[in-house]
């Protein structure tokens, strides 16, 4: 019996940095730009698509000049949102019949109230950070503007309802369509590769640069962190839209009402 026992541990020794070279072989490391580039060319496609369809509908005599400005930038974000997500998921499934399930993007599941009292923590542990990075970059970057603006699409605000449509856009349309597709498929899909902070890291630092002017990019930078890490804990995408749309629903107020 004891020579089994023995036996059976050299086996276990023996078999441990086995398991380990097969997982590190198991990495595909080249993702951590494929698939970044892949999320990220297919959102500026979609832009240019979405383009495209306003100039043939121009073209052919639809009255575009006539719509609100508002009403025209949200139409043009759920276009875009939606071809960006339909050419992120669906064509690799066309091509390849690669599926997404629910689960590799966090929505096989509702909301619950673990989503719901993590949300307020999660937001004072992002302005935290955001405030540490904001003010090292401050400090060792002469030339960082924290004051620049971002460009939201909706200026001159005056009506009521644009005021509805630039929140609906802004604080709801966009926190779900960018957790789909940055915390969903990219973090979901990376984290299953290769080990899971570069995962965090690299979502991190393309939702930073799709944002634009460096101060949004550092503050989204920093968001994204605190989101990954919701993703990893919860399981699911709901705790990060839901801190998304309270960080969106602050900005709003910041921007817009106050």
């Amino acid at each position: 019996m004891s020579q089994n026992f023995s036996k059976l541990s050299d086996e276990q020794t023996t078999d441990e940095p086995v398991r380990r070279l097969r997982r590190v072989s198991s990495r595909k490391w080249w993702l951590i730009i494929a698939l970044p580039a892949w999320v990220f060319g297919s959102f500026i496609v979609a832009q240019l698509l979405a383009a495209g369809l306003l100039w043939v509908l121009h073209a052919i005599g639809v009255p575009l000049g006539s719509l609100n400005e508002s009403v025209l930038n949200s139409i043009f974000a759920v276009v875009i949102y939606g071809l960006t997500l339909a050419l992120v998921i669906g064509l690799p499934w066309l091509i390849k019949k690669r599926r997404i399930s629910k689960g590799d993007l966090g929505i096989e599941r509702l909301p619950n109230w673990t989503d719901i009292w993590m949300t307020p923590i999660a937001v004072v542990v992002y302005f935290i950070l955001s405030s540490i990075l904001i003010l090292a970059a401050t400090t060792f970057l002469p030339w960082f503007d924290v004051g620049q603006a971002q460009d939201t699409g909706f200026n001159g605000l005056s009506q009521r309802y644009e005021y509805i449509l630039a929140f609906i856009t802004l604080v709801i349309l966009a926190p779900i369509a960018e957790e789909v597709l940055f915390r969903g498929y990219l973090f979901g899909q990376l984290k299953k590769y290769i080990p899971v902070w570069i995962a965090v890291l690299v979502t991190s630092l393309l939702f930073g640069a799709v944002h634009g002017a460096w101060n949004v990019a550092i503050d989204t930078f920093a968001l994204s962190i605190i989101l990954c890490l919701l993703r990893m804990s919860t399981g699911s995408i709901w705790a990060p839209v839901l801190v998304h749309m309270t960080k969106n629903a602050i900005a709003f107020y910041i921007l817009f009402i106050n």
